[in-house]
């Protein structure tokens, strides 16, 4: 696995693994933060159901793709594994940017961070496709 590809990896796989523990915290009112670092209408319930519905999207995103990591490190066939985690990945992003799309909200951190899950994913799949 090049290193560009695992290192994206890592900080996304990481990052989804921040995000959920840090919203599980705020959930259960272990953990405050700023509302101006919240999505717009954050303590609307159908929005936290919205939100947490990217869970078991994200979890698996960041499992295969720690698999992929750990397949190349001892040498296995890791493309297949990286393929399922990027195409999760590309999912989980599009599908946050379409909502805030069809929502008419426009946040640039969580459009940054949505729109670097969608776009690095497609910018190096023919690199994972590749022999």
């Amino acid at each position: 696995m090049p290193k560009p590809l695992k290192g994206l990896f890592l900080i996304t796989d990481i990052g989804f693994l921040i995000y959920w523990a840090v919203t599980a915290l705020v959930a259960v009112k272990l953990l405050n933060i700023p509302q101006d670092w919240l999505f717009r209408d954050y303590s609307n319930p159908d929005i936290v159901a919205w939100n947490w519905s990217f869970m078991p999207l994200d979890v698996l995103a960041l499992i295969s793709g720690l698999l992929a990591v750990r397949i190349a490190r001892t040498g296995g066939n890791w493309r297949q594994v990286a393929l399922i985690s990027m195409v999760l990945t590309f999912c989980a992003g599009f599908m946050a940017v379409s909502f805030w799309t069809f929502q008419a909200s426009f946040d640039a951190l969580w459009w940054a961070a949505n729109l670097f899950l969608m776009l690095w994913p497609v910018l190096l799949i023919r690199r994972v496709l590749r022999p």
